[in-house]
């Protein structure tokens, strides 16, 4: 009996109107984002050059990190899009972590560099009544405004499953801490005039750490995705459902996940009965990765390797 090569199975449209779709809905909740920020950047900047506080300049600074976190993360998602190449096998997608590891040691030295200067400056300045009574009015709109952010860009992270734009709505929560610390701090300031500038100073050097805390925790998590630390349980529970209700396969015995910013690249080994042929248990591999694809769009490439079924062997 002849028999051709067989055609790949064709995955159907709804899997890449999803990617497109979900990069659609990121990118622009990102963007809203980022506009919300840079209002908030210049409330605050008024408020340090007309009063020269400390902790809104401190963050003012948090926030244009996070505005070049995130077209940095409109970037990247388009950048991630672009196909594997001959360079590049397994695609662009660590562009991602990459530059969210350079913006967490970034965020790190600035932390720890403002901290110092702000301690420096409480113990050697001549302190004296901080100008602005309403100042703390700045901060407490930056609260609303985050909040609303946050909840949006949380909303869009469930509906496309997005990793990232749950790490980046995560900043918005970060983001609204600074500010109440920045809202109490010039609050205090208001009331008990006389030392305005030392509850500035002091509001600023809290603002620091959370800089130096956020950036510790951006690096490490981004430096564990480019060493390939194992994904969450919920992942290979994908993979094991979608791959074990594929006609022919009779088990699953080892599941392999490599996160590369927004896409994944899954190894599956499948049992099927040994006696099948090995153009069908090829087709069988081409409908497993289909079923993986369908259930996880951001699966860029799965590699599926049989293995003989016997009850009872592991």
């Amino acid at each position: 009996m002849t028999h051709r090569f067989p055609d790949p199975v064709k995955l159907p449209e709804t899997v890449e109107i999803t990617r497109r779709k979900r990069c659609e809905a990121i990118t622009h909740s990102v963007k809203i984002g980022t506009a919300v920020r840079l209002f908030i950047i210049s409330a605050e900047l008024f408020g340090v050059l007309w009063y020269g506080s400390a902790t809104l300049l401190l963050d003012a600074l948090a926030t244009c990190v996070d505005v070049i976190s995130s077209i940095l993360l409109i970037v990247f998602i388009r950048l991630a899009e672009r196909p594997p190449d001959d360079d590049h096998p397994f695609g662009h997608g660590r562009y991602e972590p990459l530059a969210g590891l350079h913006l967490g040691l970034f965020l790190i030295v600035i932390g720890v560099s403002m901290a110092a200067k702000q301690s420096f400056n409480l113990y050697t300045e001549e302190h004296q009544e901080l100008l602005g009574t309403y100042l703390w009015l700045i901060p407490a709109m930056a609260v609303v405004l985050l909040e609303f952010a946050y909840r949006y860009m949380r909303r869009v992270a469930e509906e496309t499953k997005s990793a990232a734009l749950f790490a980046e709505a995560a900043h918005f929560r970060v983001d609204i801490i600074t500010s109440i610390v920045a809202l109490f701090a010039l609050g205090f300031a208001s009331v008990y005039t006389n030392s305005g500038q030392v509850f500035d100073h002091f509001g600023a050097i809290i603002i620091s750490i959370f800089m130096i805390g956020l950036g510790l925790i951006a690096a490490k998590e981004n430096l564990q995705q480019l060493m390939d630390k194992k994904p969450d349980d919920k992942y290979f529970e994908t993979v094991r459902t979608a791959a074990c209700r594929t006609a022919g396969v009779e088990d699953v015995e080892k599941i392999k996940i490599q996160l590369f910013g927004p896409d994944a690249h899954v190894s599956v080994d499948i049992e099927v009965q040994p006696d099948l042929s090995v153009f069908d248990a090829h087709e069988i591999t081409q409908h497993v990765r289909a079923e993986i694809q369908k259930d996880w769009p951001s699966v860029r490439d799965v590699i599926v390797h049989v293995e003989p079924y016997f009850p009872g062997d592991h």
